[in-house]
């Protein structure tokens, strides 16, 4: 007789050969376990369907209801992600606290042969224990700071350290975000940034792969980078920590914003709509000054200017 699933709290001290977030499209987009895939067993739809058929019919209905729906869901995720699996395949099944939805999968699994382990308490025993680790593990670590206007080429210098072996947690990478008012990634257009839980997950994985008897080397940032705020007691040590200041020429750190931000020009009524924003701090004429210099693609004394009048004040202040 196949066996059935076994349980665990704490599943990132054991290793599987996938990670397997059942929930739907939308619960995962707002945070999973790093590395986790996901094959819902309720799409978004089918879910509020099932909801609301339990809130205006009755539970068997939507049980009855539900059960179809998982089973053609589970169908195809068999037929399809399943269909090459060997024997001693041993995944991780997840949702959303570690009922039903969860149950349904491994069931199915392990009756097929396999070895499946559930996360008892799903993925809220996951997000207790992030929240946990967060406010504890950032000071276990020394910490670095490279200091500098922007253009300096922090970010760039930090990425040649880690290439040499340097310990270095790249908060607006994992941010998703620059830190400044157009600092939004881009990869052929602008790139949303992750939820605040997910952005805590990835920073927890990136901290968990360091030594403490290290120092990690992080660029300055303030406590909020885009709409992301860093965890108090990461930013209490950033505070406390050694900095370390890059200076360069105005015109080099020009050339290279040129190139760092070249997406702007290419889209220039993007950048407009940014620069609106500062309309309250320094009013409509700075605002348009700013505007006739992108539309005569004067795009050195723009960032001169901006970096005069915004950039570098604000950097001082901080």
């Amino acid at each position: 007789m196949p066996p059935l699933p076994t349980y665990t709290q704490q599943p990132w001290t054991e290793t599987y050969s996938e990670i397997i977030d059942v929930r739907s499209p939308q619960e995962f987009s707002e945070d999973h376990i790093p590395g986790a895939i996901n094959l819902p067993v309720l799409y978004d739809s089918e879910r509020v369907e099932v909801g609301t058929t339990y809130k205006q019919i009755n539970p068997f209905q939507a049980r009855k209801l539900g059960a179809a729906l998982v089973a053609k869901n589970l169908s195809e995720h068999i037929t399809q992600h399943f269909a090459n699996k060997e024997k001693k395949y041993h995944p991780l099944v997840y949702c959303w606290r570690g009922g039903q939805r969860s149950l349904s999968m491994a069931l199915v699994l392990s009756q097929i042969g396999w070895r499946v382990t559930l996360l008892e308490g799903g993925y809220k025993t996951y997000r207790a224990y992030v929240r946990q680790q967060i406010e504890e593990l950032p000071k276990k670590f020394t910490y670095k700071i490279l200091c500098g206007f922007t253009g300096s080429g922090k970010t760039h210098i930090l990425q040649k350290m880690r290439e040499r072996g340097a310990q270095v947690l790249d908060l607006e990478n994992l941010a998703q975000h620059r830190g400044s008012l157009l600092g939004e990634e881009w990869q052929d257009k602008l790139s949303p940034q992750p939820s605040q839980k997910y952005f805590e997950s990835l920073l927890l994985q990136q901290l968990q792969s360091f030594n403490p008897t290290q120092p990690i080397w992080i660029e300055s940032e303030s406590m909020k980078v885009g709409k992301i705020y860093l965890p108090k007691s990461l930013w209490e040590k950033m505070k406390q920590a050694c900095c370390i200041e890059i200076q360069l020429p105005i015109n080099a750190r020009v050339k290279f914003l040129l190139q760092k931000y070249s997406h702007f020009i290419e889209y220039p009524d993007i950048l407009k709509v940014k620069l609106e924003k500062l309309k309250y701090r320094y009013g409509w004429e700075k605002i348009h000054q700013w505007y006739q210099l992108i539309d005569a693609e004067k795009w050195e004394l723009f960032i001169k200017d901006i970096l005069h009048s915004h950039y570098d004040p604000t950097y001082r202040k901080s």
